[in-house]
């Protein structure tokens, strides 16, 4: 198995971040396996989605309206809202699997890896790629 870690730094906003091409370079000569990403914090998750064309922003939307940054959360330290951004890895996981062939990820055309991260607390995100060899 090869396993790398990014550190990713997210700043004080929500983002989706787009991983892709940290990936692909990671399993570029590899073969053929499996590519598994995981993200090991309990306030961010992972999404296979298109980017580029206001899907991520979509994305972004479409949470605040399933999880709104207000004060319903029990789970309420942090910033205002905070407790959502626990409550997202149940919809968006902490992890994405990959099929790598020929040290390519073999994704649809519009498909992108993103790390989606709600937590204004937290600046920097570890995320750790681990390539199966088939």
């Amino acid at each position: 198995m090869r396993t790398t870690t990014l550190t990713v730094r997210t700043g004080g906003h929500e983002v989706v971040h787009d991983l892709t091409g940290d990936c692909a370079e990671f399993v570029r000569g590899h073969g053929d396996g499996l590519l598994h990403v995981f993200v090991p914090h309990a306030t961010a998750g992972l999404a296979v989605i298109e980017t580029g064309s206001g899907s991520d922003d979509d994305l972004l939307a479409a949470l605040a309206d399933l999880l709104p940054a207000d004060d319903r959360w029990i789970h309420a330290h942090g910033s205002r809202g905070h407790g959502r951004s626990h409550v997202m890895p149940a919809f968006l996981p902490p992890y994405a699997t990959v099929p790598v062939e020929d040290g390519r990820l073999m994704l649809g055309t519009w498909q992108s890896i993103c790390l989606v991260d709600l937590n204004v607390d937290n600046a920097e995100r570890s995320v750790r790629l681990d390539l199966l060899s088939g």
